[in-house]
C-alpha cells in the first residue's frame, strides 16, 4: 500500500486507565474487539485480542496499556476529528 490504510493506532499517554476515559468519551465510533465495519470502531488491544498474552510478549509487539486501535469508517472526517480530540482532551 503506498498511501496507508484506514486502521491507525495510538498510544494514550497515562496506561489502561487514561486509554478506557478515551474510549468511553468517545461519541461517534463504537468499541469493539472487531475492526472490520463500516462504521469507526475502537479497540483496546491489551484487554481484548492480545488479552492472553504475556506482558513480555505484548511489549515486544508494542502492544502497550494505553495502546487503542482505531479502524476508520464512512462517518464525516470532521466529525471524527473533533470526536478523537474531545476524547483525547478527556484521557
Amino acid at each position: 500500500m503506498g498511501q496507508g490504510g484506514t486502521v491507525l493506532s495510538i498510544d494514550i499517554k497515562g496506561g489502561k486507565a487514561a486509554a478506557f476515559r478515551f474510549l468511553n468519551a468517545i461519541q461517534v465510533g463504537v468499541i469493539s474487539n472487531n475492526l472490520g465495519d463500516a462504521k469507526t470502531i475502537l479497540t483496546h488491544p491489551a484487554t481484548t485480542t492480545h488479552q492472553r498474552l504475556p506482558d513480555d510478549q505484548k511489549t515486544a509487539l508494542g502492544i502497550t496499556p494505553g495502546l487503542v486501535r482505531i479502524s476508520v469508517g464512512i462517518e464525516d472526517e470532521i466529525d471524527l476529528i473533533k470526536d478523537i480530540l474531545n476524547a483525547l482532551d478527556k484521557a
